[in-house]
């Protein structure tokens, strides 16, 4: 993600954009990608997914990486198609044509990304309080922390960060070290001959929930946890022969990640029982408990407050983005598009994501509640992409590029909404949550349309520079 301020320092009318440096090579972007997978989802909703399904932990992660493999098609063919920056909402006003469902796509990717940074949020608390022993129970303790470090990341936020792909290298092997940990103790103990392998084979379902729907079930958990695949097509100006490399790269960033969350999958509840996995907020803490009792706590606790915290920050940039960019192009009340005098950061745009997400941290708080909405959100997103990919067939180009099988993102389109659907025994808060945000940008969008009305403004076309946006990372 680039720097903000570097956007915003000149109008957007007046403004000569250069091309990207094609700088990232398979090596470099397959780290991207790994880097954008891996994070809060494993590190959070393992417990959760393993309340659903008991011992088969491992089986809805491997589901989601299916739906997720199935949709990164469609995702190529756009990427290959249209080798430029872009996203979801740009790939779906280029078939669509509608400002208005442009619109909602773009706000949809925005309030994925604060919910993915609110359950960031609630992750590094509880991963903090463990840790280091600050003995937090309840919810308000864990609540104020989470809190408090939103805060710090509004301030960080407004202050103005510029990312690059080689901090994203760092970051990455954070992440990974973290996870490969986890896979290490528990190979070490099955090696030794303590745990349960026989786990991994053991359903545990709810007395009126059959084998089938508490995987579904799972699964639309698990599903937070492949979030960050659709946010490298961002990268595609940067990379050297985008058509010829991006394909396998982000095919085999999606394996290694799939591979990795199976491996932990197994290693958690071979060590840790399924019943005891789901209870809290830190199943991995848990796992290094009873496996390693003689491992540092307070190390893997770091890593995994890195990781979370490195997600927080991500997401909830662009979050600010995507709403800054929304109202430079008149969607969305110009007020959220002011930027300040000294450090050229959207400070409105980041008060109000800011205050968005204390409000998630607050009212919603648990982590299950606030990660399956974002999934919520992304599969709603991932069906309309699934259509556009279908619809922009009718529009072609003059190169070649990467052409999914047409049975793909029609499988894409069809999971991805049977997964958004309620008959697969998602909570139904998370709907509550998804519809009043969706609520509010409607709301704003209603009082900026009659605004625009009033005074003969017209939305402008959107670009890459402010609604394609990235999408939330994990």
């Amino acid at each position: 993600m680039t720097d903000l301020a570097a956007s915003v320092s000149t109008p957007k009318e007046t403004q000569v954009e250069p091309s990207l440096h094609r700088v990232m090579g398979p090596w470099l972007l397959l780290l991207f990608i790994v880097g954008d997978i891996l994070g809060t989802g494993i590190y959070a909703l393992t417990g959760q997914v393993a309340k659903q399904v008991g011992g088969v932990v491992w089986l809805p992660f491997l589901v989601a990486f299916i739906v997720a493999v199935i949709t990164a098609f469609s995702y190529l063919e756009l990427v290959t198609k249209y080798p430029r920056a872009a996203g979801a909402a740009l790939y779906t006003h280029k078939a669509f044509g509608i400002h208005f469902i442009t619109f909602i796509v773009a706000f949809a990717v925005m309030c994925s990304g604060i919910t993915s940074a609110s359950t960031a949020s609630r992750a590094f608390a509880a991963n903090m309080s463990n840790a280091f022993d600050l003995g937090l129970t309840g919810t308000i303790g864990i609540t104020l922390i989470g809190l408090c470090f939103m805060a710090l990341v509004a301030i960080v936020n407004f202050r103005g960060v510029g990312e690059s792909v080689k901090a994203n290298v760092v970051l990455t092997c954070v992440e990974l070290t973290g996870l490969l940990i986890i896979i290490l103790i528990g190979l070490w103990a099955i090696g030794l001959g303590n745990g349960d392998v026989s786990r991994i084979t053991q359903f545990a379902t709810a007395a009126d929930r059959g084998a089938f729907w508490s995987v579904i079930a799972a699964t639309t958990l698990a599903f937070f946890a492949m979030v960050g695949f659709e946010d490298s097509v961002n990268m595609a100006e940067e990379c050297k022969n985008p058509t010829r490399i991006f394909p396998k790269v982000l095919l085999a960033g999606l394996l290694i990640t799939g591979i990795i969350y199976v491996l932990v999958s197994i290693s958690a509840v071979t060590l840790v029982a399924p019943e005891q996995l789901g209870e809290g907020e830190t199943p991995l803490l848990q796992v290094v408990q009873a496996g390693a009792p003689n491992f540092p706590l307070w190390i893997f606790g770091f890593i995994t407050m890195f990781a979370v915290a490195n997600s927080a920050l991500i997401n909830m940039l662009m979050a600010s983005r995507l709403v800054y960019g929304m109202s430079r192009e008149h969607v969305l009340p110009p007020v959220l598009g002011k930027v300040h005098a000294s450090r050229r950061t959207p400070y409105i745009a980041i008060v109000f994501t800011t205050l968005l997400a204390f409000a998630l941290i607050t009212f919603v708080g648990e982590v299950p509640a606030l990660g399956g909405t974002t999934a919520l959100l992304l599969l709603c997103v991932f069906t309309i992409v699934n259509i556009a990919v279908l619809v922009l067939r009718r529009d072609p180009v003059e190169h070649s590029h990467f052409r999914s099988p047409t049975i793909l993102p029609v499988l894409g389109a069809i999971c991805c909404a049977f997964l958004a659907g309620p008959w697969t025994g998602r909570d139904p808060v998370q709907y509550k949550i998804a519809g009043i945000l969706i609520g509010i940008g409607i709301a704003l969008w209603v009082v900026n349309f009659l605004v625009n009305r009033a005074i003969g403004q017209k939305p402008a076309e959107p670009t890459m520079e402010t609604t394609g946006g990235s999408g939330p990372v994990n």
